[in-house]
């Protein structure tokens, strides 16, 4: 069996926790922080499980993960 090739794309937006839970940065929190509140920008931070179809589908594209 020849070795999966992982898609890059997906292996820098997702990672896994230390319980195997498929995790990814939130959205909009890339720049533009100074227009945003404080309550927004705190919103945003730290990272989101993602669940259900989607996991298995980031699985699917990171094999080794």
């Amino acid at each position: 069996m020849p070795k999966l090739k992982s898609h890059k794309a997906t292996q820098k937006r997702f990672g896994v926790s230390g319980n195997g839970q498929v995790v990814r940065v939130k959205a909009w929190r890339g720049h533009h922080l100074e227009i945003k509140s404080s309550r927004r920008t705190r919103r945003y931070a730290g990272k989101a499980i993602v669940g259900g179809g989607i996991a298995a589908q980031v699985r699917r594209l990171l094999p080794y993960l």
